[in-house]
């Protein structure tokens, strides 16, 4: 399993958060997503099939694109 910090500068409350983790925990292979809007941070812990361009993929996608 893989962890990885991605820095998301879009994030600005709970709400961008939940979305997110909404979003990326449908992914196969995410095991866990851990949101901050103070640090505009997600952690998130995967493994096959999810890769790091996938989830970065989707945050483009949904309009949270990691830095």
């Amino acid at each position: 399993m893989a962890q990885q910090t991605f820095n998301v500068p879009q994030i600005s409350c709970g709400h961008c958060v939940k979305a997110i983790k909404d979003e990326l925990s449908e992914m196969p292979g995410v095991q866990s997503v851990q949101g901050s809007p103070e640090n505009k941070t997600v952690v998130v812990d995967w493994g096959a099939p999810a890769s790091e361009d996938a989830i970065r993929a989707r945050l483009r996608e949904i309009n949270y694109p990691a830095d």
